[in-house]
């Protein structure tokens, strides 16, 4: 399927566009009253690139549902128990799994229920979005 032109791209979105160029100032110092602090945008500018990646969405969505150790989770996911663990380190950095040990083991887990929110959260708007465009 050909990519549509850019000028049939902007004739569809054309309606959506302001008829007059006014800033309402209330309106804005309202939105800006509310936004977060930059360095908590910039928190979540990196957890949000981290769940990015289909790789460490697959270990969290596996993680939704229980503890695992890595060599689990490599078997879940497919992939490498090195490449899982490369993944693991940068969840753990960003607060999104911990990890319980085990004598020699070490399990993982996501980090609390705001994680599991997040996620499943995410994982139902997708699935209302693609009911939508099925019926």
């Amino acid at each position: 399927m050909a990519r549509p032109r850019k000028q049939d791209q902007l004739a569809v979105l054309a309606h959506l566009a302001c008829d007059e160029r006014v800033v309402h100032v209330d309106s804005v110092r309202e939105a800006r009253a509310t936004l977060p602090p930059v360095p908590a945008l910039a928190a979540l500018g990196e957890l949000f690139a981290a769940l990015g990646d289909p790789t460490r969405l697959r270990i969290v969505a596996a993680l939704a549902q229980r503890e695992l150790c890595v060599c689990d989770l490599a078997a879940a996911v497919g992939h490498s128990e090195s490449a899982v663990s490369h993944h693991l380190r940068l969840l753990r950095s960003l607060g999104l799994v911990r990890a319980r040990r085990d004598g020699r083991l070490a399990y993982y887990a996501l980090d609390d229920s705001h994680v599991a929110a997040l996620y499943g959260q995410a994982l139902d708007h997708i699935n209302h979005r693609t009911e939508e465009v099925e019926s």
